[in-house]
């Protein structure tokens, strides 16, 4: 059984910055895919970004735009996303999720790949 735990959520000013953790209990730090997904009110949830843990390849949203970057500290077992240059837009409830499959790792961008999910953190974009 796969454990997700995110923190680093809270409230932002416009252009600011917020760092997003994603701790895993349960499985090797190495093995696997990981995103970050959000759902704002009455949206569905979007992809952000995801890592491969065992080389590190990072896929991103279109509405990223260098503005997001997701790591992976395999030691620590935890996975980021420092999030710059906040919009209004961004404000959303933000998920990670973990997949093992072999067709998680073919489709990272579907949340339809990903088995595991944390009960999320607030991101809120404010002035």
């Amino acid at each position: 059984q796969v454990h997700l735990v995110e923190t680093g959520g809270g409230l932002v000013q416009p252009g600011g910055s917020l760092r997003l953790s994603c701790a895993a209990s349960g499985r090797s730090g190495s093995s696997g895919i990981v995103s970050w997904f959000r759902q704002a009110p009455g949206q569905e949830r979007e992809f952000v970004a995801a890592i491969r843990r065992s080389n590190g390849r990072s896929y991103y949203g279109d509405f990223v735009k260098g503005r997001f970057t997701i790591s992976g500290d395999n030691a620590k077992n935890t996975v980021y996303l420092q999030m710059n240059s906040l919009r209004p837009e961004d404000t959303a409830v933000y998920y990670c999720g973990a997949g093992f499959r072999g067709d998680s790792f073919s489709y990272p961008y579907s949340y339809a790949s990903y088995d595991h999910w944390g009960q999320g953190t607030e991101v809120a974009v404010s002035s």
